[in-house]
């Protein structure tokens, strides 16, 4: 019995690859810019959009698509694919807008630790590549994020609009 590395096999991850829009534009954009400039500028209630924070350049949401309870994305308020395109002022509250993410999933979740990372490009496996977003999302000891892997499965015990109650009003600066 070999104590190394377990691999799973993803078949269906090529097929996906080659599948995928060469026009990721077009996929994910709308009449006010990229997907999430679109819902930033809906004008409709951030609890209806699911906006748990308003900064000056920044923001954070729910994830449409939750990994688990508490998945927060903090995004530039305008389309950048990348971190260098990010202006310096933007890059300082895309940060400071993370740690209030973190602090903020920490205490509405009591959560054992936190994932934060990011999918910059298509190859990476980001789904809108257009407008660069940081992942947050509550991890607890023994917890079923497995599940996504192995069994194309989410365990949501918990909708989105409640999950919003929750960060909005953990939200280190309070709620906007």
């Amino acid at each position: 019995m070999s104590e190394g590395l377990d691999h799973l096999w993803a078949g269906w991850r090529s097929t996906y690859i080659a599948e995928v829009s060469a026009d990721d534009a077009k996929l994910t954009s709308t009449e006010h810019g990229s997907l999430f400039e679109g819902i930033l500028h809906s004008g409709r209630p951030d609890d209806e959009t699911f906006i748990v924070h308003r900064g000056p350049t920044c923001f954070a949401i729910l994830n449409a698509y939750p990994y688990t309870n508490g998945h927060v994305l903090v995004l530039p308020n305008r389309a950048v694919a990348d971190l260098d395109g990010l202006d310096e002022i933007e890059h300082v509250e895309l940060w400071s807008t993370v740690r209030d993410a973190v602090a903020a999933i920490r205490a509405a979740y009591g959560c054992d630790g936190v994932n934060v990372g990011m999918n910059l490009g298509r190859a990476a496996g980001a789904g809108v590549p257009t407008h660069l977003h940081v992942h947050a999302l509550p991890r607890w000891n023994g917890d079923t994020n497995f599940m996504t892997a192995v069994a194309e499965t989410r365990v949501m015990p918990e909708s989105l609009g409640s999950s919003w109650d929750k960060l909005r009003a953990a939200w280190p600066t309070g709620p906007a």
